[in-house]
């Protein structure tokens, strides 16, 4: 299987055998789709988030709580994704939305990566029009039950709970989207934008290894990552690969789902 996060140079490299996807995707409501259109890499596909990445949202399952495998395929197959293509995913936000894509394909077995830094990669002219894909084979998997954690393990204080939203949604100062402000006691605060540098690259893994270790994960652990809806959890998962750890899992409900049960505890601050 490829890293779970390649250079502009390795695209270069492969150009001809992977299928390169934008992955753009906004919370405040922006169309991912409307950025494609408006310019995208050279034959890219847009691949919806919301349709193809997700199932219909619920208090009781979260924002974004996973497809069912049989909706994942058929989205991967329409854009001529198959079981044995290889995925270069993008988006214009350092890879925290694209993310998904590619932890929903490396765990279901299949080769995909980041491009790390995304849009900003190329520095050639943009495409607005690109000729579909034919239809390809892609066969349902089911989603691997050792990636995958629910409440009680995101409660367990067994396990190294990392929350990938940023500060102040962590310490529970605001709260733009989901019922309750705050964060699952226990978790521990590792920003998913902070495993950037300044351009919007990946750090090295030496140092997202040190910022691992800061939030006490260590070889061995068993490390649980949730955000507000499972989106961006996976950016610390694929950094946590990079940086030579296990692949963690993913709770796929996070704080969409926790916060909407008013029967669970809450802490706010540090």
């Amino acid at each position: 299987m490829i890293p779970p996060v390649v250079d502009a140079d390795w695209w270069r490299a492969h150009r001809d055998s992977v299928v390169l996807a934008d992955v753009r995707w906004y919370l405040d409501d922006r169309s991912g789709r409307a950025a494609y259109d408006a310019g995208h890499l050279p034959g890219a596909v847009f691949v919806d988030l919301d349709r193809w990445l997700a199932a219909h949202g619920s208090p009781d399952d979260g924002r974004h709580p996973l497809p069912a495998p049989e909706v994942f395929a058929e989205g991967m197959a329409q854009l001529g994704i198959g079981d044995d293509a290889t995925v270069l995913a993008y988006d214009d936000a350092g890879g925290v939305i694209a993310a998904r894509l590619v932890w929903m394909l490396r765990a279901t077995g299949r080769d995909a990566a980041l491009l790390d830094g995304g849009l900003t990669a190329y520095d050639g002219p943009l495409e607005v029009e690109t000729p579909p894909r034919p239809p390809a084979a892609f066969t349902p998997r089911p989603w691997p039950v050792d990636r995958l954690a629910g409440i009680d393990d995101a409660a367990d204080p067994g396990n190294v709970v990392l929350d990938a939203r940023d500060w102040a949604r962590y310490r529970g100062e605001t709260e733009p989207v989901d019922p309750r402000p705050g964060h699952i006691p226990g978790a521990r605060n590792l920003p998913c934008r902070s495993n950037l540098d300044e351009r919007g690259r990946f750090l090295a893994p030496d140092r997202l290894r040190e910022r691992f270790a800061a939030v006490g994960v260590a070889a061995g652990s068993d490390v649980v990552s949730y955000c507000g809806s499972g989106v961006t959890a996976c950016h610390n998962l694929l950094a946590l690969e990079v940086a030579g750890f296990g692949p963690g899992r993913l709770y796929p409900g996070s704080w969409s789902q926790y916060s909407s049960n008013p029967d669970l505890p809450v802490a706010v601050g540090d």
